[in-house]
């Protein structure tokens, strides 16, 4: 649909006044072309001004209002710019940091000296090449991580996944060994790298109901206990290797999470192999305010219309994970207004991405669902 025409029948559902409408019009504008449009599941011949015509007709007249005010307010959307800017940061900000940190401590000098001292320059880079870097998921961005550090990271110390047969590892191994001249060198360091963290427990939770600790954390954990096993005694990582997490983009919520969560599992993590110690860091971390409140003057209208239109059908016994099973609110309560370039997180309000026909359901008439931003599904 042509842009302009799609703005005056969003003035239309609007009831603007033509005062209103070229206001509104002109901040539509410069947002769909500076961010909105390249959001990449909109359906084929549809942009962000037509989504929001669309999305705001399953609303009354007086519920638009509300509606409109929570996306021109509320909404928060983190462009490729801003992602690329972030994950440009992640060694410079942040792995070099740590490993100038690490070779200060071991000479006893100060970290401002490593990089002046060439001795403690050479320990630098021998130490970067004993870090290891390994996707999470497709969101780690590890091809923008190897092109963004050309001539500091090399091909083979950057993994797309943690799940690694035994070959992998003896290959990883086998060029550390080469490029450093060592047939004893081991991995010092591993990253773990993910876009996005919303509640954190997909990252590492406790199952009640199996009586056991699941997530990306205890898959990377059995990948190498099982690894180590397999290598007959030929170690991966020195005895005193240390496991960093990033995550470009968590909630304030998480970020307590998975420190809390780690903490409760080291029983279950015990084993002689298992890294000395766990770090994380954030490329940012969302503000404690962002998301939702219901009690909020400005938030709790809002929140009313993500009770009033829910259809039950997008709870799955994977969002019951999250451990709040209405999603009205997003995955966990999650409560967030927020878009990603790449797809919305279902830790995101469920009136911005869920897509049903709706139905009758567990006793209610439920009304049909349409996204503002319509979001990839990772489980049926």
């Amino acid at each position: 649909m042509n842009q302009d025409l799609a703005l005056r029948v969003l003035g239309e559902i609007m009831a603007w006044s033509d005062d209103q409408a070229r206001e509104e019009f002109k901040w539509l504008r410069l947002m769909a072309r500076l961010k909105y449009d390249g959001y990449r599941d909109f359906q084929a011949g549809m942009r962000f001004v037509e989504s929001l015509a669309t999305w705001l007709q399953q609303f009354t007249s007086e519920e638009r209002k509300t509606a409109y005010g929570f996306v021109r307010r509320r909404l928060v959307y983190i462009g490729p710019g801003e992602m690329q800017r972030l994950v440009e940061q992640f060694h410079p900000k942040i792995v070099r940091d740590r490993l100038v940190q690490i070779i200060a401590a071991k000479r006893s000098i100060p970290a401002y000296r490593v990089l002046a001292d060439s001795e403690a320059r050479a320990d630098e880079e021998r130490l970067r090449r004993q870090t290891l870097f390994m996707g999470l998921s497709d969101g780690a961005r590890i091809d923008i991580v190897r092109h963004s550090n050309t001539g500091f990271l090399t091909n083979e110390q950057l993994v797309l996944a943690t799940q690694l047969d035994k070959e992998k590892w003896q290959d990883l191994l086998q060029n550390l060994r080469s490029d450093l001249k060592d047939q004893n060198a081991c991995f010092r360091l591993v990253y773990l790298i993910d876009d996005f963290a919303g509640t954190g427990t997909s990252f590492l939770r406790y199952d009640k109901e199996k009586a056991k600790w699941k997530g990306k954390l205890i898959r990377f954990f059995e990948s190498v206990t099982s690894a180590v096993g397999a290598l007959s005694g030929d170690h991966i990582f020195t005895p005193d290797w240390e496991l960093c997490v990033h995550h470009y983009v968590a909630s304030a919520a998480a970020v307590r999470s998975i420190d809390v969560s780690q903490k409760a599992a080291q029983t279950a993590l015990a084993h002689k192999e298992w890294a000395k110690n766990v770090y994380f860091s954030f490329g940012t971390v969302l503000p404690e305010e962002l998301p939702l409140n219901a009690a909020s003057d400005c938030d709790k209208a809002f929140v009313r219309l993500t009770e009033k239109y829910y259809d039950p059908i997008i709870r799955t016994k994977h969002t019951d994970v999250g451990g709040v099973p209405h999603m009205g609110l997003g995955y966990g309560g999650g409560a967030l207004p927020l878009v990603f370039e790449h797809n919305t997180p279902n830790n995101s309000v469920a009136l911005l991405w869920a897509e049903t026909n709706g139905g009758d359901r567990q006793e209610i008439s439920a009304p049909p669902m349409r996204p503002l931003f319509r979001r990839r599904q990772r489980h049926a």
